[in-house]
């Protein structure tokens, strides 16, 4: 048990190692779990969001004390930083760790999970898959005799069976029936359809505010330059395209560490800009490496032929009951041909990734298996191919009420980045997705927003701008989070375009 237990195994830190912050890091530079800004909730049922100062008083601020937590946030938010952060304080025994006093910490990522599988068959599985002298009998023995337990459940939204039916362990101990005293904390993107409310508290993550960000540049981009964090500063309010760009960390961070030359900050004025030149990075990246005598030639076809794997991404997102994130690489190889497939693995667009093979309920430690499945690095990756994909999709449809049937099965307040990359690659498409949403409820806001992937200024919109001002604007704390951003970055638009508006929040 010594890989779980109160015999901590020493690991590397999260904001410094590659292998143990594979969701956050490009070439080794991440953001750490220290920078994110993080809200939660008072202790009333439908209580307003407040600010916590720092990841530790999830677990530490009497407002947040309870049996159940969840942690909620957008992709590229760093919902598994947070996690990999308490998981490295823990086992390096930083003094002021909320989890200093843990006897056993469990940290498992449910992607991984098959819904058959027992809690403690994953816990075997995955902390300690090596010993035959565990079995999962044991390892519940042991959960139940102790006084101080963790559970952290990373990526509730990429579990295979989540919102089902099945009854299974994960779905029991969010609705605390199951591991009821164990104080268990959840991360997803968005609230289970059942979970224990009158036990759970919850947390949401809100990206870099502009203290953090300003932190960030400073160490990861610029250094002690005053110089260039002041022109970065005043690029940033001075285009609020980029400024909603980078509140989101995993992005500002892509960004921070993959652009060398500081005159790229101020160029790019859309995420699918962005994306696209971070793409041809990758591949640059790998290209370079290839020129290596003992390297592995490199396949230009490859970066530029990608219309499969599009189609992969599309159906992954926009399937009718539920999104596969990841694919089984056997199978994946064969859709897509082995050599594309390695190629975008050596790239690291693709990740490998071992997980349950578990079909029934097997405890004997020599029955568990496992196989290699493949996924995007991060789910913006995967919205990125799929664009392509719905590219082709809309230009084939006939007619506002085909666009509508098709659209409908693509929610865009869940897919933003979608929508976003596939009004900034085709004008022709995305006209008509920009009608189509002005159609749809609170659709108008975030409407703008495509239309900014489409010009990259803003001075284009300004009748659209006008039009929508011209009544008061309401910012709803029940809102989705893409609607208060769309709403706050329309505001910010109309100031600078000298459109009078009202507003409340309400």
């Amino acid at each position: 048990m010594d890989k779980y237990s109160s015999k901590k195994k020493k690991s590397e830190d999260p904001s410094l190692s590659h292998e143990s912050c594979c969701d956050v890091i490009i070439d080794g530079a991440p953001y750490s779990a220290r920078d994110i800004v993080v809200e939660g909730v008072t202790k009333e049922k439908e209580g307003p969001w407040v600010r916590v100062d720092s990841y530790k008083d999830i677990f530490t601020d009497p407002r947040m004390k309870a049996k159940r937590r969840i942690i909620e946030a957008e992709a590229g938010y760093g919902k598994s930083t947070v996690t990999l952060q308490l998981a490295y304080d823990w086992c390096n025994g930083v003094k002021d760790s909320p989890f200093k006093d843990v006897e056993i910490l469990i940290l498992l990522r449910l992607r991984q999970l098959n819904s058959k599988m027992s809690i403690y068959q994953a816990i075997k599985l995955f902390l300690a898959p090596n010993d035959p002298r565990i079995k999962s009998t044991d390892i519940k023995n042991i959960i139940e005799s102790c006084s101080s337990v963790k559970v952290l459940l990373d990526g509730y939204d990429e579990f295979p069976d989540r919102d089902g039916t099945t009854g299974s362990d994960v779905e029991r101990i969010i609705t605390s029936n199951l591991l009821g005293n164990i104080d268990v904390t959840l991360t997803t993107r968005y609230l289970p359809k059942d979970y224990d409310e009158a036990n759970t508290k919850r947390v949401r993550l809100v990206g870099f505010d502009e203290k953090a960000r300003d932190q960030y540049i400073r160490k990861a981009v610029t250094g002690e330059d005053d110089e260039s964090v002041a022109k970065i500063k005043r690029a940033l309010k001075a285009n609020p395209i980029l400024d909603d760009l980078c509140q989101v960390p995993l992005i500002i961070v892509m960004f921070s560490h993959m652009t060398h030359e500081k005159t790229h900050f101020q160029k790019f004025k859309s995420v699918t800009e962005f994306f696209s030149y971070m793409i041809e990075c990758f591949h640059s990246h790998l290209s370079n490496k290839s020129l290596a005598k003992s390297a592995k030639a490199y396949n230009i076809e490859y970066a530029v032929k990608y219309k499969e794997l599009s189609k992969v991404a599309f159906e992954g997102l926009c399937g009718k009951k539920n999104r596969q994130l990841s694919w089984r690489k056997d199978g994946l190889c064969i859709r897509l041909g082995q050599g594309f497939c390695q190629h975008y693995i050596a790239v690291g667009i693709l990740v490998e990734e071992e997980v349950s093979a578990v079909t029934n309920e097997q405890t004997s430690a020599t029955d568990i298996q496992t196989r290699t499945d493949v996924r995007f690095y991060h789910q913006l990756f995967c919205e990125w191919f799929a664009s392509f994909r719905l590219v082709e999709v809309v230009a084939a449809t006939r007619g506002a009420s085909e666009l509508k049937k098709v659209l409908d099965e693509v929610d865009p307040f869940n897919l933003q980045y979608l929508y976003r990359f596939t009004c900034g690659i085709s004008s022709a498409v995305g006209k008509r997705i920009i009608e189509y949403l002005k159609s749809r409820r609170n659709g108008d806001k975030f409407a703008i927003l495509c239309i900014l992937e489409q010009t990259g200024e803003v001075d284009g919109i300004k009748d659209t701008v006008r039009d929508l001002c011209s009544k008061q604007v309401d910012i709803k704390d029940g809102d989705s989070k893409l609607l208060q951003r769309s709403t706050i970055q329309l505001l910010e638009i109309a100031s600078r375009l000298d459109v009078c508006s009202s507003y409340t929040r309400v």
